[in-house]
């Protein structure tokens, strides 16, 4: 089984930036709590990470083609207004889950919208970095219900 887990701009800021929201850890260590995952499932991950919408676009298009079985995605600030993502995520058949590191329903106003959103089948948010291995279990769950 292979999944991906996708990270749009300033996730690999992790550490770095808004420590308060975001928490301390780096993103190497999101990088090895999912291999950690990948590892414990059997699943096959791969992580992508792009500041760029086109890139993030075409990740997911290729997706299509390369035999993956579930997306993780965290659009980061696209998540407010990327129609050509939603519109990605809308054209794989794929379980796809949206995840968010803080809790977006608590911020400020404009990160409360995903136009993303209604393309996935679930949303996680406010969990923390373990929102990732959440949205991982319910993404490998969906595909054995699909797939059993």
């Amino acid at each position: 089984m292979k999944l991906l887990v996708i990270n749009g701009p300033n996730l690999n800021f992790l550490g770095i930036r808004e420590k308060s929201i975001y928490g301390n850890e780096d993103y190497d260590y999101l990088l090895n709590l999912i291999a950690g995952k990948g590892k414990e499932t059997g699943a096959e991950i791969e992580v992508f990470q792009s500041n760029h919408e086109g890139a993030i676009i075409d990740r997911i298009q290729e997706a299509y083609f390369d035999s993956t079985s579930g997306i993780v995605i965290n659009p980061g600030a696209y998540t407010h207004y990327s129609y050509a993502i939603r519109d990605a995520l809308a054209s794989i058949t794929v379980p796809k889950i949206e995840i968010h590191i803080s809790d977006i329903t608590k911020r400020e106003s404009f990160r409360q919208n995903s136009v993303t959103k209604d393309a996935c089948d679930a949303q996680i948010y406010g969990r923390g970095l373990t929102g990732y291995l959440d949205a991982i279990d319910l993404c490998l769950e969906m595909i054995r219900t699909q797939n059993p």
